[in-house]
């Protein structure tokens, strides 16, 4: 019996998705503080399918593109590497960067000083 091995491609698609996916959590949380505008923009995203998702105001929105995005980018990652071997040291390593600027991002003071700056103060 031969063993057959995968190109690494297919794992490396997963986990830069996953990355994807919360570097959009990140960004849609930015655009929703952003202004009222970005607010309801993607509060809109959530309340076009999710039950509830009034209650849950634009969380569902931030969850909803997120997910787009991990799927979207998966699937689109995997039919571009499905065939190549990937380094999943470096697929590992960009993962990580994408976790820590997430959450980098997602964190209240970053969050703020990021508004601030965006919005024209100095």
């Amino acid at each position: 019996m031969e063993i057959r091995e995968k190109p690494t491609g297919i794992a490396a698609a997963a986990i830069l998705a996953a990355a994807l996916g919360l570097l959009m959590l990140a960004g849609s949380h930015l655009l929703a503080e952003y202004s009222a505008i970005g607010k309801a923009w993607v509060h809109n995203w959530g309340k076009a399918w999710m039950p509830g998702a009034e209650g849950i105001g634009p969380y569902s929105g931030k969850e909803t593109l997120s997910l787009m995005v991990w799927l979207g980018s998966w699937f689109l990652l995997h039919m571009a590497f499905r065939r190549k071997n990937i380094p999943l040291t470096f697929a590992g390593v960009l993962f990580l960067l994408g976790i820590g600027l997430a959450t980098t991002l997602l964190w209240p003071p970053v969050t703020e000083a990021i508004l601030h700056f965006l919005r024209g103060g100095h």
